[in-house]
């Protein structure tokens, strides 16, 4: 299957557009974009189109925001961030970056209970693709939403509560196929301090032979590797703390080294655009993300696929995938294990269970990459492991229907949202809409 619709180094006067995502790997098919500055128009434009979707940060890495109709961009809509402190929520614009509402929220003294690596994706497109940070007792960034607002296919204005539209667990995280979001409402908490200490060159062994202790050592840890070896390559441990808790971190842990300078994740590149490490207590706007809002993390010249699976399977899954790493080692750049705890939403890769991410940073390397996913989702599947929505897989809706079991309430909820289909695409027909083949006889 053809994942993406432009390859990286394919000329772009193959395509009506010089519209791309953000690691230039695909180019967008739209006939018409549009840039509406306000709700109506937005509305209008929606109304009008036969087909539309909507275009966030462009951080996904696959077609799920592509559309041949008319795409629309909620970059120019006001951010409008407006903080609920007695309620404890924030309603924010749809196409609001993470980094942006932080550093706002930090300045009024509120917090949200995670972020995502980068900080410089869409709320919208990260609730509805459920993103996520990392840390045991932290779900996905969209298990925050309270409330959201959409423009429906007739470009009504509908906004959906938790706790009063019973079927709120399923309108979360979306894909974009019940309408395009425009607002939405978090949970918000005071604002806490964090620390960020990193480790080195951990023995796999003491990692995998006390697992939940080491994902369980700080608030948010991340594990970086490149499943070569018989150590993982970097430790990433943000800790809530004390705004005066400067003490040196203990110099082991888990048999890692503790790092004495700033680390990238990715061998050989420099650290600079990375949050604040070394255990300096700073503000959680600044220590949660691994990446600051200010820098771009890299050219983009990258592709990422992601796989969840249950806590129960982690380790046989990190075992699995070891065993691919003679195949793996030239197609990546790094990987990173992060855990997240499980959650109710109908779409959500935690449904119904906590586990642990198993990230991959491709190289730029499409066709490689392409012909290598295969043998990597099926080393996978015993596990029963979710792709995440916005990243390179190549899952089919009846494959899919096994591992999501409110998928078929998906199916029902989208159709009474959008009985004509305006809001599907390509990635939706093949992924979530598509009827599950026959079995064979």
């Amino acid at each position: 299957m053809d994942i993406a619709h432009r390859r990286i180094g394919q000329p772009a006067s193959e395509y009506k557009t010089r519209e791309y995502n953000w690691a230039g790997n695909l180019g967008y098919r739209q006939e018409r974009l549009e840039r509406p500055t306000g709700v109506d128009a937005l509305r209008e434009i929606v109304a009008a189109a036969s087909s539309v979707r909507a275009l966030g940060s462009r951080h996904s890495f696959n077609d799920i925001a592509d559309t041949t109709g008319t795409l629309v961009s909620l970059e120019h809509l006001p951010a409008d961030i407006s903080v609920d402190g007695a309620g404890r929520t924030v309603s924010v614009g749809a196409a609001t970056r993470y980094g942006e509402l932080a550093a706002e929220l930090q300045r009024q003294g509120f917090a949200l209970g995670n972020l995502a690596s980068l900080p410089h994706i869409s709320v919208a497109g990260a609730v509805a693709t459920a993103t996520h940070g990392s840390g045991n007792g932290n779900g996905n960034l969209a298990t925050a939403v309270a409330a959201i607002e959409f423009v429906t296919a007739s470009g009504d204005l509908r906004t959906a509560r938790r706790g009063e539209d019973p079927d709120f667990e399923g309108m979360v995280v979306n894909l974009g196929a019940l309408g395009i979001m425009t607002r939405l409402t978090l949970d918000v908490e005071p604002s806490f301090p964090v620390r960020q200490d990193a480790y080195t060159d951990l023995p796999w062994a003491r990692v995998l032979d006390r697992f939940e202790e080491v994902t369980g050592a700080a608030y948010s840890v991340s594990l970086f590797t490149d499943w070569a070896g018989d150590t993982v390559s970097q430790a990433w441990l943000k800790s809530r703390t004390s705004a005066d808790d400067g003490a040196p971190a203990a110099e082991a842990f888990f048999g890692g080294t503790r790092a004495e300078e700033p680390l990238h994740p990715v061998p050989g590149m420099s650290p600079v655009n990375c949050t604040q490490q070394l255990g300096v207590p700073g503000p959680w706007s600044d220590r949660l993300a691994h990446f600051r809002l200010a820098f771009t993390p890299s050219s983009g010249a990258e592709l990422q696929s992601e796989y969840l699976v249950g806590s129960e399977h982690a380790l046989a899954a990190i075992d699995a995938v070891r065993s691919l790493a003679p195949k793996l080692a030239p197609l990546l750049q790094i990987s990173e294990i992060r855990t997240m705890a499980a959650d109710r939403l109908w779409l959500s890769g935690n449904y119904g269970r906590s586990g642990i991410g198993l990230h991959f940073t491709w190289k730029p390397l499409q066709a490689e990459v392409e012909a290598f996913l295969p043998e990597l989702e099926s080393s996978l599947a015993p596990f029963a492991a979710r792709p995440h929505w916005g990243k390179l897989f190549t899952g089919q809706a009846g494959p899919l229907e096994r591992l999501y079991p409110r998928l078929e309430d998906f199916r029902a909820l989208a159709g009474a949202w959008d009985p004509q289909g305006k809001f599907r695409n390509g990635f939706l027909e093949r992924t979530v809409f598509a009827p599950a083949a026959s079995p064979a006889s």
